[in-house]
């Protein structure tokens, strides 16, 4: 999970270019989930653009849910993602936080769990 702007640059069926910026939500090495302003088409190839490089990819859903556009972009296989080439701001390592975060309460206290008269509440 992320987020990050990104510009994104397609082409209609008519060759009329369009570009606007979207908020990149999630990525991975082979694709990326993006919310817009305006829906785009199923099959549309697209260009993420951010700082100096680009990503290209086709649109594999689109739906709208509370506030916008939900764009999902498969990759092109030989333009895969890497967090070397672009670290969006604020990126979750799940990994890392699952690694960190404290253990459970049951873990923490051996034997306090189901003992009468005591609940998670202090009561």
């Amino acid at each position: 999970m992320c987020a990050d702007m990104v510009g994104v640059h397609w082409e209609d069926q008519s060759g009329r270019g369009h570009s606007f910026t979207a908020l990149l939500e999630d990525i991975s090495h082979s694709g990326a989930c993006l919310q817009t302003d305006i829906p785009l088409p199923m099959g549309a190839q697209l260009e993420l653009q951010y700082r100096k490089a680009k990503l290209e990819g086709t649109v594999s859903y689109c739906f709208f849910r509370e506030i916008g556009y939900w764009v999902g972009v498969q990759f092109n296989p030989d333009k895969k993602w890497s967090e070397r080439q672009f670290r969006p701001k604020h990126m979750l390592d799940v990994k890392k936080l699952l690694h960190e975060a404290p253990p459970p309460a049951a873990a923490r206290h051996p034997g306090s769990a189901g003992r009468a008269g005591h609940s998670s509440n202090g009561k």
